[in-house]
């Protein structure tokens, strides 16, 4: 009889998740099955559920995060990876190119079932080891949003030592690794977010200074204070896209990495080319971008901020809290 696991499974997109009993994954021979410890939500595996995302597959497992226990290689993986702690790279199929994702890249958690499940099959070449000074809680929420927010911040935001560097919405998972990040590399830290307490506590994280972006005048005030910020890292896009122009020096880098508040309203490209700013787009990140990641905290000791844990029989209450934007901080599951 086959062995059977515990795991969250979407029905169907619209639909809450479901908690069943499906088959443990066999290794293929260049994989390894991970024995799941704990898991954490990402934004994406909301919009998946919601059905807000393409190419979703009914009953897949959703999931991308995770800290686990190496229990079975296939024939090709060295077998001294059997019983280490490890973490995965969520980024499958990247491809040869640091520059862009090949066309084949797709991200673990949707088509391929994912880590909300006891356990996971992952290929040798995403798997690593955690950070040793991060708890298996710690570990477990860096892989995605620690891979995005350092492809945002440095390949692509390239900032230099002392640039004043701004990061909106601060409060979701990716902006708070951006936040962690930047301190490595400048005290000139310009936070945003719609609330004051997420401000406060952005503050007391090494961010120099924030705004309330429900303000009209937001913009201005970081203009008459700091005269301009050199590198911008988005994920919202949306209405606020134009003041962030405002605020850009001269050459200054606007790197967007997700859509949260929509479509970018009318923009005055005149500003964009006038000004020599580059606007700059950026998804997840690759295998490079992850390993200099991982070495970055590791080198810096840098810890994530945890907002809650759950266990995976919570796991639409976890995704609930996530919609509403009540986290600061990354939500764990247990599993």
């Amino acid at each position: 009889m086959a062995q059977v696991m515990r795991a969250a499974v979407l029905p169907e997109p619209g639909k809450p998740l479901i908690i069943k009993e499906v088959a443990v994954p066999e290794p293929g021979p260049t994989q390894m099955l991970i024995k799941v410890l704990y898991a954490s939500v990402n934004h994406r595996d909301v919009w998946i559920q919601k059905g807000l995302y393409p190419g979703i597959r009914r009953g897949v497992i959703l999931g991308s995060d995770c800290v686990g226990i190496v229990e079975k290689v296939g024939s090709e993986v060295d077998s001294a990876w059997v019983g280490k702690k490890v973490i995965v790279n969520p980024g499958l199929e990247w491809g040869p190119s640091r520059e862009v994702q090949s066309p084949s890249f797709h991200i673990l958690g949707n088509p391929t079932d994912g880590t909300f499940a006891e356990y996971v099959v992952v290929p040798a070449e995403n798997v690593y080891q955690p950070p040793l000074h991060l708890s298996d809680e710690e570990a477990a929420v860096l892989p995605l949003a620690g891979v995005t927010a350092y492809r945002a911040l440095f390949y692509r935001g390239r900032p230099q030592q002392g640039n004043t560097i701004l990061i909106t919405g601060i409060g979701g998972g990716v902006a708070l690794m951006a936040l962690k990040m930047a301190t490595t590399i400048t005290d000139k830290i310009i936070v945003t977010s719609s609330s004051l307490q997420k401000i406060d506590r952005a503050l007391e994280l090494g961010a120099t200074d924030g705004y309330l972006y429900t303000h009209d005048d937001w913009h201005k005030k970081i203009i008459q204070k700091w005269g301009g910020v050199d590198v911008v890292i988005d994920g919202a896009s949306g209405p606020n896209i134009p003041q962030i122009i405002d605020i850009l020096n001269p050459g200054g880098r606007l790197v967007i990495y997700g859509q949260t508040a929509g479509k970018i309203p009318q923009l005055s490209t005149a500003k964009v080319f006038w000004r020599h700013l580059n606007i700059l787009g950026s998804t997840m990140g690759s295998p490079s971008d992850f390993e200099e990641m991982l070495e970055l905290w590791n080198a810096h000791k840098l810890k994530p901020v945890i907002d809650r844990l759950y266990s995976l029989d919570e796991i639409n209450e976890a995704f609930e809290w996530m919609d509403n934007a009540k986290q600061f901080g990354k939500i764990i599951i247990k599993i």
